[in-house]
């Protein structure tokens, strides 16, 4: 799979008209459809749920209606700045809070879901929205996250939706596995190829250890179209040496937006890789 076989998404043809009728200034901006439509897979009752994400996460300071591509939305504007300081205290953070889109997180959840994945684990989880979208869903659901602002806003989140999901606060690097009971995990990655590289190595070397997760592991990376220089690999969106050597094969890509790429003309490739 290369980069040109790589369409948008339909959630990304949202982000791309949402972008040209924007006319806020709120530091964080996505919005969600308000009904099922082409624009994302959810159902009434799943569209439901991830409005009532947004509603109770205080990140979000106001809201309000947009129709985009003939459906009718509601835009999320907020502001993450205290979170954002927060989570650069850490010095093993391997990426500040900065968190990619509800129906994003939706719409990868799913995938993984697609895959075989019984569970959900999202390293580096923020504000637990792939871990939320996980619970909605049914799956097993853990997010693992070292920031303690972080980690209370998603028992916060849990409460005040009464959704079911699991949240560790601690390292990803020092994180006992085992004790999860996983039998067919996704394990999503947090980190751009820059950034997240030595995270990454040190999840798949613990979880590839075990003879039954190296067969029935999903790893979830999230790759870019806009590699830095010091990104050390250009294949594969900046993953291909950490792919590579841990012998994954990329089974999916969905490309989807996140507010990193709001100014950017293509948004963040998420990559499902397994072993063979």
């Amino acid at each position: 799979m290369t980069t040109e076989q790589l369409p948008d998404s339909n959630a990304s043809r949202l982000k791309a008209e949402f972008v040209n009728l924007y006319r806020g200034n709120g530091h964080v901006r996505e919005t969600l459809p308000d009904i099922p439509s082409r624009l994302g897979s959810a159902d009434k009752y799943q569209l439901k749920r991830l409005h009532d994400f947004a509603r109770k996460n205080p990140i979000y300071y106001n809201s309000y209606k947009m129709t985009i591509l003939d459906v009718p939305c509601t835009v999320y504007e907020g502001d993450i700045n205290e979170y954002w300081i927060s989570s650069t205290k850490h010095d093993v953070s391997n990426q500040p809070f900065y968190p990619t889109w509800i129906l994003s997180a939706y719409e990868a959840v799913l995938e993984a879901k697609r895959h075989g994945a019984r569970q959900i684990i999202d390293i580096g989880s923020g504000d637990g929205r792939i871990a939320y979208c996980a619970g909605m869903l049914g799956m097993d659901a853990h997010g693992i996250e070292i920031d303690t602002q972080l980690s209370d806003l998603q028992r916060r989140i849990i409460k005040e939706t009464d959704t079911k999901f699991n949240v560790w606060h601690a390292d990803a690097n020092e994180f006992k596995y085992e004790m999860l009971n996983l039998t067919k995990p996704a394990f999503f990655i947090g980190g751009l190829p820059e950034m997240g590289e030595m995270l990454a190595r040190s999840i798949l070397s613990k979880i590839l250890a075990d003879e039954l997760l190296e067969r029935e592991s999903i790893f979830v990376f999230m790759g870019s179209f806009q590699l830095k220089k010091f990104t050390k690999s250009t294949k594969k969106w900046g993953w291909g040496f950490v792919i590579d050597e841990s012998d994954l094969a990329v089974k999916s890509a969905l490309v989807l937006p996140t507010c990193w790429t709001m100014d950017q003309q293509k948004d963040t490739p998420y990559i499902f890789t397994k072993k063979d």
